[in-house]
């Protein structure tokens, strides 16, 4: 049966290819997205778009019900409006704490007033911090290192009250690290850009494209099998399809809290040995001293996602999110030095 679907943030990466997915299961979405680093053309045709912060939120809930008589404008909520960047939470906390919980704050506020009893929240894996073990499980310790990952679990906190007490059915998913790119039914193909960008597969396929002269690695002294640190990648594919089995599995009163990853981690150098593979450059490649806080290992158990979700990735391969996320890039600098646009 098809639903309204409110996605915060759908103008980004992720949002905008779980609204696609939703789109495509037949529902009806909107998008609200400030545009602070998103872009209008990333939401996918056939999604009403409304430009606005999450803290507006309140004027679209408050709408008429979603399929006539008495009942709420949307039938759930899927939150992925925050702000992102680890190394920017750290000199500019105020913002974090403003915007990812203020404005959850705000939307959960809003969501209780209109009625609307489900909420998928896009979490992160960085409430975690330095994990004691690997793969994390759900019930490790959360202890992050910077504002970024604080701000994360005080919203998972938030949420986790709000179902207590007002009887909010919720599903946080964390994961750490997404790529590759979407490309739907319609022909729609949305892959990940950010400005400035931080992610390290985009920042190897810029030196790919020639828009930088060489990757940095950032310590090659740890633990590890090549002594670059390990990281779990997710296709962004297989993420948004868990976004939409946890509508199904939301319950009420319950929050769910579900780690999602593919099992297996890839180090800094298998990345760039990958991206060479796949795009037949050399890649340069400069050592750089380790950077504060960079767990050697870090891998998420998605077992529960698994048994209560019925989720596992179809696409965990990390040669196949590379080739995805290259003929993206390769498509924007077409595009771009065409005329066309990103």
């Amino acid at each position: 049966m098809s639903g309204r679907y409110l996605v915060t943030g759908g103008a980004g990466y992720v949002g905008s290819v779980v609204a696609a997915h939703l789109l495509e299961a037949g529902h009806r979405v909107t998008v609200l997205d400030d545009l602070s680093t998103g872009f209008r053309e990333a939401v996918p045709a056939g999604a009403e778009f409304v430009e606005g912060r999450v803290q507006d939120a309140a004027r679209l809930l408050d709408g008429p019900p979603a399929a006539g008589g008495d009942g709420p404008a949307y039938d759930a909520v899927l939150h992925f409006a925050a702000s992102s960047q680890v190394g920017e939470s750290v000199v500019r906390p105020e913002k974090y704490w403003s915007n990812n919980v203020g404005g959850t704050m705000a939307l959960l506020d809003a969501m209780r007033g209109a009625g609307v009893r489900t909420l998928v929240f896009s979490s992160t894996a960085a409430t975690y911090g330095e994990p004691e073990e690997v793969p994390i499980p759900e019930d490790a310790p959360t202890a992050p290192t910077n504002p970024y990952g604080a701000s994360k679990l005080a919203v998972d906190h938030m949420i986790a009250g709000e179902c207590a007490a007002h009887g909010l059915a919720a599903v946080s998913l964390r994961y750490f690290n997404v790529a590759g790119a979407y490309r739907g039914p319609s022909g729609t193909v949305l892959g990940e850009r950010h400005d400035p960008e931080s992610h390290l597969i985009p920042l190897v396929l810029d030196v790919a494209l020639g828009r930088r002269e060489a990757i940095s690695v950032y310590g090659d002294d740890y633990p590890t099998p090549d002594g670059t640190c390990v990281r779990d990648y997710i296709h962004v594919a297989d993420l948004a399809e868990a976004h939409l089995l946890a509508l199904v599995a939301a319950e009420a009163g319950e929050h769910l809290v579900c780690n999602l990853g593919n099992g297996n981690g890839f180090s800094v150098r298998e990345v760039i040995r990958t991206v060479r593979e796949v795009t037949g450059h050399p890649i340069p490649e400069k050592v750089a001293p380790r950077r504060g806080g960079d767990p050697a290992f870090l891998v998420a158990s998605a077992d529960r996602a698994r048994r209560r979700l019925g989720w596992r990735p179809s696409r965990p391969e990390l040669k196949d999110i590379v080739a995805d996320a290259w003929a993206f890039a390769r498509g924007r600098e077409t595009r771009s030095t065409s005329g066309g646009g990103a």
